[in-house]
């Protein structure tokens, strides 16, 4: 019982640790379950212009920061005929810089870049911030911002809740009358939150700016949405001005925080960037592999996709190989099953995935069974076993090669892969059957070979599925949870499925 109890605390231990590392890089990592699916990868472009009078000229242009759950790749400048400089803010903030001598008429700048998500990415830490100054209002403003902060106070229960319903004050109508003044007549998003900014100044309540891009498909010459960032004790929240919501809209990428400018050109007029839109898709697995390699995972970093390609291919049918010893184990144990050698079907399997499966059946019984008439002929000359293998080698390695050539000839090029099965493999194949024919009978030889291609069958329908082959490369943690199922089949010791109807009779007399 002892024996048991350990095999069942190794078993879930070894499952446990298995699935709890491929749930981490499911979960923490983004590596998809399933195979061929697909993320949306997005590629903004913003466009600068402005009109040159000749003189030098130097455009500044504030750049997106790094932000929890947004990875930005494969940024690119388009600098023909300028200098560029990629310049780091004291703040921790980027800025481009493109600049030139001399220039006149209209000039286009490009900025691109491509975000996707990111498991991986967290936010950066922050220190708290300094009191803000409160605004310069005159009397009468000053007197309605009071009076407007104290009936949002009043409706509140704490900071978060202030927020929300000095925001709800001043964009959902009907305005109170101390909101409608503030506001005058610009009632727009951007008006909003600068206004809703002062007051949260006025209340003593850190805030800053916040100016981003929504995601959308197909979009031209969009404008940065203006959102408010507001200090709650632990941490920035962001607020929505338009929908006086807590959490930024869906697809949000922003662009920068507080009060810097977005563009600065020196020797230009009428400036203005304007942004693009464009939605693609990218394989989920090989986003969340350069996430997580860029970001030194160390589950990634010591694993099968630190190796180079070749042997990363090598590995693809390798990590299948369990599978099929899983299945040998089942049909074996649990299900009483004969075969011809014990881990003979699984080298069938892997055979059958190169030639496939009908191509594969009838190849191996015609090699088979040419080499078991080839071999009872071999019987009879009394050869010693080293002699009769030997031989039987050789014939097998004949009769592949003259099957290759006469299906080349005939234009049955699906037959030239019967070079993938194992040669020394199917020579003791042969010799087991023979000696069990002379031994058991033919009848004998036709369970364990109808056996073995039965089990083959079966490992190779789950060895070539493709759900099986995504998750054995990208997950091999769950080796460890097959290991523990494997364990636990090793030590059933009662009936199985064949021989329930053998030892029914005893059951009954009971």
């Amino acid at each position: 019982m002892k024996e048991k109890l350990k095999v069942y605390v190794v078993a879930a231990l070894l499952a446990l640790a298995g699935l709890s590392m491929a749930l981490y890089k499911h979960f923490a990592l983004g590596f998809p379950l399933f195979p061929n699916e697909k993320v949306a990868v997005w590629t903004v472009e913003s466009k600068v212009e402005f009109e040159s009078n000749g003189a030098e000229v130097r455009v500044s242009l504030a750049l997106p920061d790094s932000q929890q759950g947004i990875e930005i790749v494969n940024e690119n400048f388009t600098t023909s005929g300028y200098g560029f400089t990629e310049i780091d803010q004291p703040d921790g903030s980027r800025r481009a810089q493109w600049t030139r001598r001399e220039a006149e008429g209209r000039q286009v700048l490009y900025y691109r870049l491509q975000v996707y998500p990111a498991a991986l990415n967290q936010a950066p830490e922050v220190t708290p911030p300094a009191p803000p100054m409160p605004p310069e209002f005159d009397s009468a403003r000053a007197t309605s911002a009071s009076a407007l902060l104290d009936e949002i106070h009043a409706l509140s229960a704490d900071n978060e809740t202030f927020v929300t319903q000095l925001l709800r004050g001043l964009a959902v109508e009907p305005l109170t009358q101390n909101a409608a003044y503030l506001l005058g007549d610009d009632r727009s998003p951007q008006h909003v939150a600068e206004t809703a900014l002062q007051l949260l100044s006025l209340a003593g309540v850190p805030n800053r700016i916040v100016r981003g891009l929504v995601l959308e498909d197909g979009r031209r010459r969009q404008k940065l949405v203006d959102l408010i960032e507001v200090w709650d004790g632990d941490q920035w929240q962001i607020y929505d001005p338009r929908t006086a919501r807590p959490g930024a809209p869906r697809d949000f990428v922003i662009w920068r925080r507080g009060d810097v400018s977005l563009l600065d050109v020196e020797g230009g007029r009428e400036s203005q960037v304007t942004f693009a839109i464009l939605r693609s898709y990218r394989p989920a697995r090989d986003v969340a592999l350069s996430n997580a390699v860029d970001n030194r995972a160390t589950l990634v970093d010591f694993s099968i996709y630190s190796l180079p390609i070749e042997e990363q291919n090598a590995f693809k049918t390798i990590l299948l190989v369990p599978i099929g010893t899983l299945v040998v184990a089942i049909f074996r144990i649990l299900i009483g099953l004969r075969t011809s050698g014990t881990f003979m079907p699984i080298l069938i399997a892997l055979a059958f995935i190169q030639t496939t499966l009908l191509w594969g059946l009838l190849l191996f019984l015609t090699v088979v069974g040419a080499g078991l008439y080839i071999r009872f002929h071999l019987a009879r000359l009394n050869l010693l076993l080293i002699g009769r293998i030997s031989a039987v080698v050789t014939v097998v390695i004949g009769l592949m090669s003259g099957i290759s050539i006469l299906s080349y000839k005939l234009g049955l090029h699906q037959i030239l892969t019967v070079t993938f099965f194992p040669m020394i493999i199917l020579s003791w194949t042969i010799e087991r059957m023979s000696i069990l024919w002379e031994e058991e009978g033919p009848k004998e030889v036709a369970i364990q070979g109808g056996g073995s291609l039965l089990v083959a069958t079966a490992a190779y329908l789950l060895m070539s599925n493709s759900l099986v082959a995504h998750l054995t490369f990208n997950f091999p943690e769950l080796l460890l949870v097959q290991l523990a199922v494997i364990l636990l089949i090793g030590q059933y010791t009662g009936y199985r499925l064949t021989e329930l109807k053998r030892f029914r009779p005893l059951v009954e007399n009971r």
